[in-house]
């Protein structure tokens, strides 16, 4: 499966779709090449790996307090360190980020996570090296 976004539920968007289509071309030409019988050399990519997910602030009575900081809307993928502000409360109060580690938050804010209590996933990035492949038909 090919997952492209971010798009609000219902929202058709040409260049998320011309995303889609390039990211399948590209998967179907590697098959072919493969199945023809080219050799592909190591390689070595970045990914970023789910650790957890991270719930809003919640009271007593399971009642979001807070919403996603503007410095942290909209910066999927971006480092979040230490004491970098993650909440804001509605009466103002800044709820900062406290890890150990820098981390990169993804799907922050989605629309589609509220009703599974996710504000965003923390992600830590790793580099994954694939050795060389050549189909066994050749």
């Amino acid at each position: 499966g090919v997952e492209v976004g971010p798009q609000p539920q219902g929202v058709v968007r040409a260049d998320t779709l011309d995303k889609m289509r390039k990211i399948v071309k590209h998967g179907l030409d590697f098959v072919q090449l493969f199945n023809e019988g080219r050799e592909f050399p190591p390689c070595t990519i970045e990914v970023f790996k789910i650790m957890e997910k991270v719930d809003y602030p919640r009271n007593k009575n399971d009642e979001i307090i807070a919403i996603i900081h503007p410095k942290l809307q909209d910066q999927d993928w971006q480092p979040l360190n230490n004491g970098d502000p993650l909440f804001l409360t509605l009466d103002g109060e800044v709820i900062a980020y406290k890890g150990d580690c820098t981390v990169y938050p993804a799907f922050i804010n989605e629309a589609a996570y509220y009703e599974k209590k996710q504000a965003f996933v923390k992600t830590v990035k790793m580099k994954l090296t694939a050795k060389h492949i050549r189909s066994s038909a050749f």
